[in-house]
């Protein structure tokens, strides 16, 4: 299924495993409050080859507490919205740089527009992820980003 996804542009609920792009937002919003299973945390790290240190500081947990989420085989409802934020951004990337494996290189690569930090980086908070979009939107439309 990776191997698919790196070509192909998929919907944020195919990154998650919650199925077909048909989830309706209510239903994601649902599983997000309920908490993602463990394996949409695996299959984004996977597909965006996040190292530890990545995945912690996008979510905002402690190393031990994903060991602990593994085991449990389900994030928190926070974990799982800032999840959800990365799934999304990853989209919104691959929707204007054409595919997953292009979204990746430039999700991890230091960015001008955002103060030469890369826009991986900025994921942990609501007002980075906004700031990614926005340089996203600017490459849309062929602005300076």
């Amino acid at each position: 299924m990776t191997a698919v996804l790196r070509h192909a542009v998929p919907d944020v609920a195919e990154l998650l495993g919650k199925g077909s792009p048909a989830v309706a937002p209510p239903d994601l919003r649902h599983a997000i409050r309920e908490g993602l299973p463990y394996s949409a945390l695996q299959s984004i790290a996977s597909l965006l080859q996040l190292s530890q240190h990545d995945i912690t500081a996008v979510l905002g947990a402690a190393p031990r507490t994903l060991a602990r989420r593994k085991r449990q085989r389900r994030l928190s409802p926070i974990e799982s919205d800032r999840l959800y934020r990365l799934a999304r951004i990853l989209k919104s990337a691959a929707d204007t740089l054409g595919n997953v494996d292009k979204a990746r290189a430039w999700l991890v690569r230091p960015n001008r527009a955002l103060g030469g930090v890369p826009p991986l980086d900025l994921l942990d908070t609501e007002v980075g992820a906004r700031q990614v979009e926005d340089a996203l939107t600017r490459i849309n439309y062929g602005m300076y980003a």
